[in-house]
Protein backbone atom coordinates (compact mmCIF):
# COMPACT_ATOMS: atom_id res chain seq x y z
CA UNK A 1 0.00 0.00 0.00
CA UNK A 2 1.35 3.33 -0.60
CA UNK A 3 2.15 5.39 2.09
CA UNK A 4 0.00 8.39 1.16
CA UNK A 5 -2.90 6.18 2.37
CA UNK A 6 -1.81 6.24 6.00
CA UNK A 7 -0.23 10.05 6.53
CA UNK A 8 -0.91 11.69 10.28
CA UNK A 9 -2.36 14.56 8.71
CA UNK A 10 -5.75 12.65 7.25
CA UNK A 11 -6.23 10.71 9.71
CA UNK A 12 -5.85 14.22 12.09
CA UNK A 13 -8.44 15.80 9.43
CA UNK A 14 -10.59 12.69 9.30
CA UNK A 15 -11.20 12.15 13.31
CA UNK A 16 -9.28 15.14 14.84
CA UNK A 17 -12.12 17.48 16.54
CA UNK A 18 -11.51 21.10 15.80
CA UNK A 19 -13.53 22.25 18.77
CA UNK A 20 -14.49 20.76 22.27
CA UNK A 21 -16.73 18.03 22.13
CA UNK A 22 -19.76 19.75 24.68
CA UNK A 23 -19.93 23.02 21.87
CA UNK A 24 -20.52 19.63 19.08
CA UNK A 25 -23.03 18.57 21.43
CA UNK A 26 -24.47 22.00 22.28
CA UNK A 27 -24.55 23.48 19.13
CA UNK A 28 -26.91 20.72 17.43
CA UNK A 29 -29.08 20.93 20.24
CA UNK A 30 -29.45 24.67 20.09
CA UNK A 31 -30.50 24.69 16.66
CA UNK A 32 -32.70 21.57 17.61
CA UNK A 33 -34.96 23.79 19.50
CA UNK A 34 -34.72 27.17 17.59
CA UNK A 35 -36.00 25.17 14.15
CA UNK A 36 -39.40 23.58 16.60
CA UNK A 37 -40.21 27.10 17.77
CA UNK A 38 -39.45 28.50 14.34
CA UNK A 39 -41.61 26.18 13.04
CA UNK A 40 -44.27 25.94 15.80
CA UNK A 41 -44.39 29.82 15.04
CA UNK A 42 -45.02 29.92 11.63
CA UNK A 43 -47.92 27.19 11.79
CA UNK A 44 -49.01 24.30 9.93
CA UNK A 45 -48.57 25.76 6.52
CA UNK A 46 -44.98 25.29 7.01
CA UNK A 47 -44.92 21.15 7.42
CA UNK A 48 -47.84 20.73 4.69
CA UNK A 49 -45.59 22.35 1.99
CA UNK A 50 -48.17 23.86 0.39
CA UNK A 51 -45.98 25.39 -2.64
CA UNK A 52 -43.00 25.89 -4.17
CA UNK A 53 -41.84 28.65 -1.98
CA UNK A 54 -42.20 26.94 1.11
CA UNK A 55 -40.54 23.98 -0.17
CA UNK A 56 -37.97 26.04 -1.06
CA UNK A 57 -37.97 27.84 2.67
CA UNK A 58 -37.69 24.33 3.89
CA UNK A 59 -34.71 23.28 2.40
CA UNK A 60 -33.01 26.31 2.66
CA UNK A 61 -33.47 26.00 5.90
CA UNK A 62 -31.37 23.28 6.34
CA UNK A 63 -28.46 24.14 4.32
CA UNK A 64 -28.85 27.79 6.42
CA UNK A 65 -28.31 26.49 9.81
CA UNK A 66 -25.48 23.70 8.52
CA UNK A 67 -22.41 25.97 9.91
CA UNK A 68 -24.68 26.95 13.07
CA UNK A 69 -24.43 23.13 13.72
CA UNK A 70 -20.81 21.87 12.43
CA UNK A 71 -19.07 25.24 13.38
CA UNK A 72 -15.69 25.72 12.13
CA UNK A 73 -15.27 22.07 12.60
CA UNK A 74 -15.23 19.65 9.32
CA UNK A 75 -13.84 16.49 10.86
CA UNK A 76 -15.55 12.76 10.44
CA UNK A 77 -16.06 12.46 14.21
CA UNK A 78 -17.52 16.56 14.58
CA UNK A 79 -20.29 15.57 12.00
CA UNK A 80 -20.87 11.62 14.06
CA UNK A 81 -21.29 14.23 17.71
CA UNK A 82 -23.56 16.15 15.81
CA UNK A 83 -25.58 13.67 14.09
CA UNK A 84 -25.76 11.73 17.28
CA UNK A 85 -26.84 14.78 19.46
CA UNK A 86 -29.53 15.80 16.80
CA UNK A 87 -31.35 12.11 17.13
CA UNK A 88 -30.54 12.05 20.90
CA UNK A 89 -32.39 15.51 21.31
CA UNK A 90 -35.23 14.12 19.34
CA UNK A 91 -35.53 11.10 21.13
CA UNK A 92 -35.59 12.60 24.36
CA UNK A 93 -38.36 15.17 23.11
CA UNK A 94 -40.79 13.16 22.01
CA UNK A 95 -40.26 10.22 24.57
CA UNK A 96 -40.84 13.78 27.19
CA UNK A 97 -43.91 14.60 25.19
CA UNK A 98 -45.05 11.08 24.00
CA UNK A 99 -45.83 10.77 28.82
CA UNK A 100 -46.88 14.31 28.81
CA UNK A 101 -49.95 14.23 26.49
CA UNK A 102 -51.11 17.77 27.37
CA UNK A 103 -47.87 19.61 26.73
CA UNK A 104 -47.73 18.05 23.87
CA UNK A 105 -51.24 19.29 22.71
CA UNK A 106 -49.85 22.68 23.86
CA UNK A 107 -47.39 22.39 22.44
CA UNK A 108 -48.32 21.32 18.96
CA UNK A 109 -51.32 23.32 18.58
CA UNK A 110 -54.75 21.97 17.93
CA UNK A 111 -56.27 21.36 14.62
CA UNK A 112 -57.97 23.84 12.21
CA UNK A 113 -61.01 23.20 10.36
CA UNK A 114 -61.01 24.60 7.09
CA UNK A 115 -64.15 22.94 5.37
CA UNK A 116 -67.06 22.64 7.43
CA UNK A 117 -70.58 20.85 5.43
CA UNK A 118 -69.01 22.21 2.05
CA UNK A 119 -68.21 26.09 2.56
CA UNK A 120 -64.95 27.44 2.90
CA UNK A 121 -64.23 28.50 6.68
CA UNK A 122 -62.59 31.84 5.04
CA UNK A 123 -61.27 33.29 8.53
CA UNK A 124 -59.43 29.94 9.41
CA UNK A 125 -57.83 29.89 5.76
CA UNK A 126 -56.65 33.25 6.48
CA UNK A 127 -55.42 32.52 9.95
CA UNK A 128 -52.91 29.22 8.28
CA UNK A 129 -52.23 32.00 4.95
CA UNK A 130 -53.53 29.12 2.90
CA UNK A 131 -55.42 30.75 -0.69
CA UNK A 132 -58.56 28.74 -1.77
CA UNK A 133 -56.71 27.74 -4.86
CA UNK A 134 -54.04 25.90 -2.61
CA UNK A 135 -57.09 24.54 -0.27
CA UNK A 136 -58.46 23.10 -4.30
CA UNK A 137 -55.39 21.55 -4.77
CA UNK A 138 -55.32 19.94 -1.61
CA UNK A 139 -58.74 18.81 -2.25
CA UNK A 140 -58.09 17.83 -5.89
CA UNK A 141 -55.34 15.65 -4.88
CA UNK A 142 -57.46 13.44 -3.21
CA UNK A 143 -59.74 13.28 -5.54
CA UNK A 144 -62.28 15.58 -5.00
CA UNK A 145 -63.96 18.02 -7.67
CA UNK A 146 -65.32 20.59 -5.44
CA UNK A 147 -65.54 22.09 -1.68
CA UNK A 148 -69.27 20.90 -2.23
CA UNK A 149 -68.38 17.07 -1.91
CA UNK A 150 -66.95 18.05 1.05
CA UNK A 151 -68.21 16.98 4.59
CA UNK A 152 -65.33 18.42 6.85
CA UNK A 153 -61.61 19.41 5.75
CA UNK A 154 -58.78 19.75 8.46
CA UNK A 155 -55.49 20.99 8.97
CA UNK A 156 -53.88 19.00 11.75
CA UNK A 157 -51.04 20.36 13.67
CA UNK A 158 -48.53 18.25 11.74
CA UNK A 159 -49.27 19.64 8.69
CA UNK A 160 -51.08 16.84 7.13
CA UNK A 161 -55.13 17.08 5.91
CA UNK A 162 -58.27 14.91 7.01
CA UNK A 163 -60.41 15.36 4.66
CA UNK A 164 -63.99 13.81 5.18
CA UNK A 165 -66.59 13.07 2.29
CA UNK A 166 -70.24 14.09 2.69
CA UNK A 167 -72.19 11.03 2.74
CA UNK A 168 -75.82 11.15 0.45
CA UNK A 169 -78.66 11.41 3.41
CA UNK A 170 -79.98 8.42 4.92
CA UNK A 171 -83.70 8.80 3.41
CA UNK A 172 -81.96 8.93 -0.07
CA UNK A 173 -80.03 6.17 0.36
CA UNK A 174 -82.80 4.07 1.31
CA UNK A 175 -85.04 5.42 -1.15
CA UNK A 176 -82.60 3.99 -3.66
CA UNK A 177 -82.12 0.93 -1.91
CA UNK A 178 -85.91 0.37 -2.37
CA UNK A 179 -86.23 1.76 -5.72
CA UNK A 180 -83.67 -0.75 -7.10
CA UNK A 181 -85.80 -3.42 -5.17
CA UNK A 182 -88.72 -2.42 -7.28
CA UNK A 183 -87.47 -2.49 -9.94
CA UNK A 184 -86.01 -5.84 -9.41
CA UNK A 185 -89.20 -7.63 -8.80
CA UNK A 186 -90.77 -5.56 -11.42
CA UNK A 187 -87.93 -7.11 -13.73
CA UNK A 188 -88.72 -10.66 -12.82
CA UNK A 189 -92.90 -10.36 -12.80
CA UNK A 190 -92.19 -9.54 -16.47
CA UNK A 191 -90.06 -12.75 -17.09
CA UNK A 192 -92.53 -14.76 -15.36
CA UNK A 193 -95.71 -13.23 -17.24
CA UNK A 194 -93.34 -14.20 -20.35
CA UNK A 195 -93.01 -17.97 -19.47
CA UNK A 196 -96.54 -18.06 -18.62
CA UNK A 197 -97.59 -16.37 -22.23
CA UNK A 198 -95.40 -18.69 -24.27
Amino acid sequence: MPDWLFTDKMWNEIFALGVPVAEKILRPVLVYFFLVVVLRVFGKRELAQLNPFDLVVLLSLSNTVQNAIIGNDNSLTGGLIGAFALLAMNYLVVRFLFRHRRLDQVFEGKPTVLVENGHVLRRELAKELLTRSELMTVLHRQGFDGVEEVERCVLEPGGTFYIQRKMPPTERVEHEAVMHSLNELKGRLELLLQQKGA
